[in-house]
């Protein structure tokens, strides 16, 4: 079955160069072989037509560091990955889809719904400063060590200007379960995966995901050993999986639906006036116009994220495409200098694809 909103079609019915796909897909199939990734699958389309779907390497290669599979297990079109920071995406539509209903602020203070937020002079943050990281959060904290919520509520605000923070969207799941009376996996369920009909998107376990990596001290910040299906994220393990900053599963299909969904308006999930306060610069949850993992396509407004275990997604709307580009980078172990090289070629591919008008 073809997904929600989405045609499986041949690159000149969407407007696509052939040559420039094909190149795209013999790219990705040379990552494995590489050794940037264990597998990887890329989805990638314009408006409503689905023009790769593709699939390469493997979902298990290792059963441990330095131990090679036996048997490797070859990843398929609609193996799940850990998503990593692409949670993050779905925690802004969250939020987003509650500023439209009027149960949320953009600037209101976070305390407002989450008293125990503004503790350590933390009362004047608002939701926008955590949807744009420019609450003066750190970046982390060590929950993997023992720590519960508290750690945050005592956090004080260390940094200035635009900072990157997970924290900001661990308080933001916070805040949409004390806003809403819903778990956070509920809530994805009820207002995005199960209005797009993305089946195969959600917080783990999930045994059958690509295997990301055998996690132990030093490299990693926890020693957890090999992992198949539970969240890598060491935090939002600790914390039980369920987070606003990672913890989803998720297949490329299923987020090519949501890529549709945005470019098409929203609609069943957001309003597009919604859209557009997610998408225009500087973005809300979304990064703008990122060459280091956009390529060719940053530079007319394209939105999109990026996730640690080898993760993006990238949709621009001045062109109607979109691509979903899921990789284990951190199979079997992550690597010493993270290289998003291959994420920005495979956008420009994409960028020079494009031929003249979205066709009707």
């Amino acid at each position: 079955m073809a997904p929600r909103g989405l045609i499986p079609a041949a690159p000149a019915r969407a407007g696509l160069d052939a040559g420039e796909l094909a190149a795209l897909v013999r790219e990705v199939d040379a990552l494995p072989a590489r050794g940037w990734c264990g597998g990887a699958v890329v989805a990638a389309g314009r408006g409503p037509y689905l023009a790769v779907e593709h699939a390469a390497g493997w979902a298990v290669r290792w059963t441990a560091a330095g131990a090679r599979a036996a048997d490797p297990e070859p990843v398929r079109t609609d193996t799940p990955f850990d998503l990593a920071s692409l949670t993050k995406l779905v925690t802004a539509v969250l939020t987003v889809r509650q500023v439209e209903r009027g149960g949320l602020g953009l600037d209101a203070p976070v305390a407002r719904y989450l008293p125990e937020f503004g503790a350590a002079g933390k009362d004047r943050v608002t939701v926008r400063d955590l949807l744009t990281h420019t609450s003066g959060l750190a970046p982390e904290l060590p929950f993997h060590d023992g720590h519960g919520w508290d750690l945050l509520w005592r956090q004080p605000l260390t940094r200035t200007g635009t900072c990157y923070s997970d924290l900001g969207f661990l308080a933001l799941g916070r805040l949409l379960e004390r806003v809403t009376g819903a778990r956070l996996d509920a809530l994805v369920r009820a207002e995005v995966t199960g209005p797009l009909s993305m089946a195969h998107t959600g917080f783990g376990p999930v045994p059958h995901a690509a295997a990301t990596e055998d996690q132990r001290r030093p490299r990693a910040k926890a020693d957890r050993g090999p992992l198949r299906g539970v969240v890598h994220d060491e935090n939002a393990h600790a914390l039980g999986g369920v987070t606003g900053h990672a913890g989803l599963f998720g297949t490329a299909r299923d987020l090519a639906v949501l890529c549709r969904a945005l470019l098409s308006g929203g609609g069943p999930v957001l309003r597009p006036d919604s859209v557009a306060l997610l998408l225009d610069a500087p973005g809300l949850g979304f990064a703008v116009d990122q060459p280091w993992f956009m390529g060719e396509l940053a530079g007319r407004g394209a939105a999109g994220h990026t996730g640690f275990t080898g993760t993006s997604l990238v949709l621009d709307r001045a062109t109607g495409t979109f691509l979903v580009l899921l990789a284990t980078t951190v199979h079997p172990v992550r690597p010493a200098r993270p290289d998003s090289r291959p994420r920005a070629a495979a956008a420009t591919r994409l960028a020079r694809a494009v031929r003249g008008p979205l066709p009707e």
